[in-house]
């Protein structure tokens, strides 16, 4: 079936990076000025492995850690995310860090930010009414991909491989981000920031809905970590934050108002 015939144009479009895979659905605009654009937001999101990878010896941040670089003499990129680490440790109460033990690593909010901002890059494109980005998982949605019809994201269930959770629906939302931190995907890979080691928590995934991705992207990681009772009662504390917490006992733990959100 193709696409309804008062449906915007779509433009698509998928691209590795960062060890995952970034895809963008784009609607309405001059395919050319889209097209133009698409491609700034892809070269954006390479410059941002380059500037942030830890896997890579010659990024700024690994030239930083080893006290090769400082702040000031790094992209101004490298300096925003800083500031924007330090302000998600400060929110989280130290549970969310690109901190630890002496180390720097900024990778746990560069994805979020990236993709956020190839979004906004996109959606300020004369004539386009609608933008998703999905980062390995984690989604900024902006406007909508067609009249009466909003987007949705599906959520994948932890403990059910090839099943879902939830359905997020951005209806009445200018933007919309979800993010999931989990051991489902990529096993124990998220940190306790305070033993540097990984969390020990009692539960197997945290998705969080909110207006940015920068901003979710870090909330689930810092929720993960402090397991379900104090993360969800955080999560609660957050204006504007919806989610969707699941233990290893298959228990569903959920904020007041993520009702308003499944669809």
């Amino acid at each position: 079936m193709g696409e309804p015939a008062d449906a915007p144009a779509a433009l698509r479009h998928a691209e590795e990076v960062m060890g995952t895979v970034f895809s963008f659905d784009v609607r309405g605009g001059r395919p050319g000025a889209v097209r133009e654009a698409l491609a700034g937001a892809v070269a954006g999101l390479h410059r941002a492995d380059a500037l942030f990878s830890t896997y890579r010896e010659d990024s700024e941040v690994s030239r930083l850690a080893r006290g090769e670089l400082t702040v000031a003499r790094c992209a101004s990129e490298v300096a925003e995310v800083l500031e924007l680490a330090a302000e998600a440790e400060r929110v989280s109460e130290g549970w969310f860090s690109a901190r630890y033990q002496g180390g720097l690593d900024p990778t746990g909010i560069v994805k979020g930010w990236a993709a956020e901002r190839a979004a906004r890059l996109l959606a300020a494109v004369d004539g386009v009414c609608g933008v998703s980005v999905n980062g390995g998982g984690d989604v900024q949605m902006l406007g909508a991909p067609e009249p009466r019809r909003a987007w949705r994201v599906g959520v994948a269930d932890p403990l059910r491989p090839g099943g879902l959770a939830a359905v997020i629906s951005a209806a009445g939302a200018d933007e919309l981000s979800v993010a999931t931190s989990g051991t489902a995907e990529r096993g124990a890979h998220i940190v306790d920031p305070r033993t540097g080691r990984p969390a020990v928590t009692d539960l197997v995934s945290v998705t969080v809905v909110g207006p940015r991705l920068t901003w979710v992207d870090c909330w689930a990681t810092a929720a993960f970590a402090m397991g379900s009772r104090a993360g969800l009662a955080w999560l609660e504390s957050l204006p504007g934050v919806e989610a969707l917490l699941i233990t290893a006992g298959d228990e569903v733990r959920c904020t007041g108002g993520l009702a308003e959100r499944l669809g």
